[in-house]
């Protein structure tokens, strides 16, 4: 007879009360984080730096309800880019930057890049923004740890269990070719250099570095620019294009805030109202403020794959339209005066645009037909002189220009000074010209204040030694560099075999002022006058020199970029130069253009008051 099998029991394990309880825990971490946007995120752990808002404390996305949706696109599963063009006082650093870098940090850890347009700025970034978010966030206190000398946490890089933070800048190539990242977080990419180093492009550089990750996530953010060369613009035309609506007080229908539908009086600006282009009814800035709560953005190509959303500061509820209105006004007046640059910088930062450069462009015959009479050799509103100097392997070219308030400017002299540039005697030529005295109706006498000489050509040894003898005189050595980026004058440099001071020139600033200048239609500030009289100089063949560039886009390594270029069938652009020196000589010695009666008026004026170099 068979043996019956053994019933098998199973054993009972006994586990004390506290070891369940830890296993408990142990295993509870290991089930994946409940689902949570980075708006939910941002409300209940962010708390804002006192150092970096003006109301310090919790976060609160029902402050600014436009963030949400683009907070919450950056987190998205499927979202892969996501591009925020927008204006300045919208909140996107905190919206776009750290709380998505907070939300990463903690909930899914990841190797994250932030890349700024430089390295400085992105130090200043670290120090200014990220740490003290850190720092006040209680869930990310204890994730980087700064005071441990082997954490291996400095200014540019923060780690934290599962991920790191790197901040690098577009002008550094090396930092770009690093380690691999999933996250890109890229700010204000319109300030971006066009390549860095020699490298290429800083932002697709970057990019590259994504690719080992399927969950990769990339945000784009700016302040828009210059249209044609903007990258923002450029992403943000790829993208859904996102604008922001609010509905109408009165009918309901959801309106864009532009600014072609804001209604003031300039006189009066108590009252700024917005009108609705469905109904035409008019309310105020609060009435429409009211609705946020139920605004939204609509997108012009909702099926795209990259999230795009637009911005300007009349959807800011951290600005009022009459401060964004106020500045409009003051930019406006500025550019009846010749000065666009107040004008293109509120486009841009409030309006969340690019600013569409005209081509910069003046025809020569529009300056020939302005030639006037001068009563006397110097006009009686000019209160300095300064002069330019182009140096020609025959010959200089000299421009002598008087200045009034405001930068009024007359041309008083356009001479050339023919020779042997290798010999003595023309540079003698030069310096007598130099310093002679001009006089005004009202009997002023009046000495060259500042004369800017180029040495770029091929007498360069020979401008320094003939600016180094006359220091006193601030006849200063200048050389040209091309770019629009580059500042229109630069602290001097010495290093040269006769340590006088050289100044590097941004011509192409220079020219893009002079043309605004020219511009001008009306006697007053910046306008150029000229004189009638054919002795001094200002004949068709200067107007055609002085008018011979325009502005141009022109590509290089795939970037789009404004250049001045020489007109068609030009080839002569001296008196553009010489009158961009003297400019530049006014603008480097930078004396008070204020008209005041002299003591005596028999007496030459050299000593002229100067807030500049020279004094």
């Amino acid at each position: 007879m068979a043996k019956k099998a053994k019933k098998k029991t199973k054993k009972k394990i006994k586990v004390k009360r506290n070891t369940f309880e830890l296993l408990c825990k142990v295993f509870a971490g290991l089930k994946p984080p409940p689902p949570i946007t980075i708006t939910e995120w941002a409300d209940e752990y962010r708390r804002l730096s006192p150092e970096a808002s003006a109301e310090p404390g919790r976060w609160k996305t029902s402050k600014a309800p436009y963030q949400k949706e683009i907070m919450d696109a950056i987190g998205e599963i499927g979202v892969e880019k996501v591009v925020v063009m927008s204006a300045a006082q919208i909140g996107k650093s905190d919206a776009c930057i750290l709380n998505p870098l907070g939300y990463y940090m903690h909930y899914d850890p990841s190797p994250i890049m932030i890349l700024q347009p430089t390295i400085q700025m992105a130090e200043a970034f670290s120090k200014d923004r990220i740490s003290p978010m850190i720092r006040d966030t209680p869930i990310l206190q204890d994730k980087v740890d700064d005071k441990s000398r082997t954490s291996g946490n400095t200014i540019l890089q923060k780690i934290f269990p599962g991920g790191h933070v790197t901040m690098v800048g577009a002008n550094s190539p090396s930092s770009l070719a690093s380690r691999p990242i999933r996250i890109l977080l890229a700010d204000e990419i319109d300030r971006y250099p066009a390549t860095a180093g020699n490298e290429g492009d800083p932002l697709l550089l970057a990019t590259k570095r994504l690719t080992t990750f399927w969950n990769k996530k990339i945000v784009c953010v700016s302040t828009p620019t210059i249209k044609g060369t903007s990258r923002i613009e450029v992403e943000y035309e790829h993208s859904t294009q996102g604008e922001w609506n609010v509905p109408c007080p009165h009918c309901g229908e959801y309106n864009p805030l532009e600014w072609a539908y804001i209604n003031f009086n300039k006189e009066d600006l108590t009252e700024i109202n917005y009108t609705c282009r469905y109904c035409g009814a008019i309310a105020n800035e609060y009435a429409w403020k009211s609705n946020y709560d139920k605004g939204k953005f609509i997108f012009k190509y909702p099926k795209r794959a990259v999230k795009g959303y637009h911005l300007n500061a009349l959807a800011s509820l951290f600005v009022s339209w009459r401060e964004i209105v106020e500045k409009f006004l003051v930019a406006n007046e500025e550019k009846k005066k010749g000065n666009i640059e107040l004008l293109k910088a509120w486009t841009n930062t409030e309006m969340g645009q690019t600013w569409e450069e005209e081509g910069e462009e003046i025809e020569m015959d529009e300056l020939f037909n302005r030639l006037e009479e001068y009563d006397c050799e110097v006009p009686e509103e000019v209160i300095v002189l300064t002069a330019g100097v182009d140096v020609q392997d025959d010959r200089f070219e000299v421009e002598v220009v008087g200045w009034g308030e405001e930068k009024e400017s007359w041309g008083i002299y356009y001479k050339k000074i023919y020779g042997d540039l290798k010999i003595e005697t023309v540079w003698n030529d030069l310096d007598k010209f130099l310093d002679r005295t001009f006089e005004t109706k009202d009997g002023r006498k009046l000495k060259i204040l500042s004369t800017c000489i180029d040495s770029g050509g091929h007498f360069t040894q020979e401008v320094y030694k003939f600016t180094k003898k006359r220091i006193n005189r601030r006849i200063w050595a200048i050389k040209g560099r091309g770019g629009a980026q580059t500042p229109y004058y630069s602290k001097p440099s010495t290093a040269n075999a006769y340590k006088t001071p050289l100044f590097t020139l941004g011509v192409d600033t220079g020219k893009a002022i002079l043309y605004q200048r020219l511009a001008v239609q009306e006697p007053g500030p910046n306008y150029c006058h000229f004189p009638k009289d054919e002795g001094r100089g200002y004949s068709e063949e200067y107007f055609k020199g002085l008018t011979s560039e325009k502005m141009v886009i022109s590509y290089k390594k795939g970037r789009a970029q404004y250049v001045w270029k020489l007109k068609k069938g030009i080839k002569r652009n001296e008196p553009l130069d010489i009158r961009n020196y003297a400019t530049a000589a006014l603008e480097i010695t930078n004396p008070i253009l204020k008209k005041e009666i002299p003591e005596s008026a028999s007496k030459p004026q050299r000593n002229i008051r100067s807030r500049g170099l020279g004094r």
